[in-house]
């Protein structure tokens, strides 16, 4: 949590509304690894940050609700009957979301007035959107007294992505936002929605996150057609998701798919099974493993799936020749975004410094490094 954004998103509001409001802290997330396992019903393992966002929210007496999000300077107000989707919306359509989909549950919920700021990088596939949404949904649950549990919470923040910002999400992002652990990552079935917890000792390595300050256009339009390709051949394999399939079930279908399609189902089947390992890891205390399998999960991503770009494949490769790094993989939705790397905590600075050097030749713009800890979820923060 971080104290510097809470008296930031506090102090501002108080000046705007000359009141006490209500305070919540909800996080964003990295995935340590399964990637594009949640919208096939599989498992992941993410865990939440100390990165996110503040958000103040008070209940208000006007006729219309008074949104400011403080890091873009920009206000938005509306009323909260009615609501329909804005044309480039940005991040009012997540906000409009949860409280269209609030309704939809039959929910009451009055007009408030609400400042909020984040230190989550954009675009880096921490989920600044799911910290968002999270943050909001249960700033008014608590506000208007709605009884939603914290799994009612995330399904509400999932479909606002899907219905306000046009994002056909999986869980795992709303999920881990809301029910992190401090110095946990959670083994997560996307189908039940249920998780493990898994406290984790890196040892002599610690979590960096680089950010390639890159997205590719095609990410969202990308996003949707994978999700597309892995429902058609779960169609065709007469199962409900490909968490299901096998390797031995892909092969006696293969001639009836395209091979890209082949590759991509079969890089879900494989990162499933990555996933499980990662959890035996953990539990023989295989710190090694873990990195071997951080490379392959990127692989798969880059060959087989083809989520990647060359500047996340540059970082994994770069990370590949360092003895200092355990492991590297690619992390979110992919087409830009970050790497996740396990680095030796000695050789944090110096690999940062040598990574960013060799980014900024490659490339000719910086890259953007950061140190995360695994942290507690969505949260009020008390006065």
């Amino acid at each position: 949590m971080n104290k510097k954004l809470i008296k930031q998103v506090k102090r501002s509001f108080k000046e705007q509304f000359k009141t006490k409001p209500l305070i919540v802290f909800s996080p964003g997330r990295i995935n340590l690894i399964g990637e594009h396992t949640d919208y096939n019903d599989g498992f992941a393992f993410p865990a939440a940050i100390n990165k996110g966002i503040a958000v103040a929210i008070s209940k208000s007496d006007a006729k219309t609700s008074n949104v400011c999000a403080l890091n873009k300077n920009e206000i938005h107000n509306f009323n909260t009957e009615n609501i329909r989707p804005l044309k480039d919306g940005g991040w009012r359509n997540y906000i409009l979301g949860v409280v269209a989909e609030l309704q939809i549950l039959r929910k009451r919920v009055g007009n408030f007035n609400a400042v909020f700021a984040g230190n989550i990088p954009g675009g880096a596939g921490m989920s600044s959107s799911a910290a968002l949404e999270n943050g909001f949904v249960y700033g008014l649950n608590k506000l208007f007294h709605l009884g939603l549990s914290k799994h009612d919470m995330i399904l509400v923040s999932q479909k606002a992505e899907h219905n306000f910002a046009g994002v056909k999400c999986g869980i795992m992002d709303q999920y881990a936002s809301m029910f992190g652990l401090k110095k946990s990552a959670l083994l997560l079935d996307c189908r039940t929605i249920e998780s493990q917890p898994y406290k984790i000792d890196f040892k002599d390595y610690k979590l960096m996150i680089i950010n390639t300050n890159v997205k590719h256009d095609l990410s969202e339009s990308e996003y949707n057609d994978r999700r597309e390709v892995c429902e058609r051949v779960s169609g065709l394999l007469h199962l409900d998701a490909l968490r299901d399939a096998s390797k031995e079930d892909l092969d006696r279908i293969k001639n009836d798919i395209s091979g890209e399609d082949y590759q991509k189902a079969l890089y879900v089947i494989n990162e499933n099974n990555r996933v499980k390992k990662f959890s035996e890891a953990i539990k023989k205390d295989d710190i090694q493993a873990l990195g071997v399998l951080l490379y392959q999960s990127h692989e798969g991503l880059s060959t087989k799936y083809k989520v990647s770009c060359r500047e996340l494949d540059f970082l994994v490769d770069r990370a590949k020749e360092n003895p200092n790094v355990l492991g590297s993989r690619m992390m979110g939705g992919g087409f830009g975004g970050c790497t996740i790397n396990l680095v030796k905590k000695d050789a944090f600075k110096t690999f940062k410094k040598e990574i960013s050097k060799k980014f900024k030749v490659a490339f000719e713009y910086d890259c953007s490094v950061y140190s995360v800890k695994l942290s507690r979820g969505t949260q009020i923060v008390k006065k």
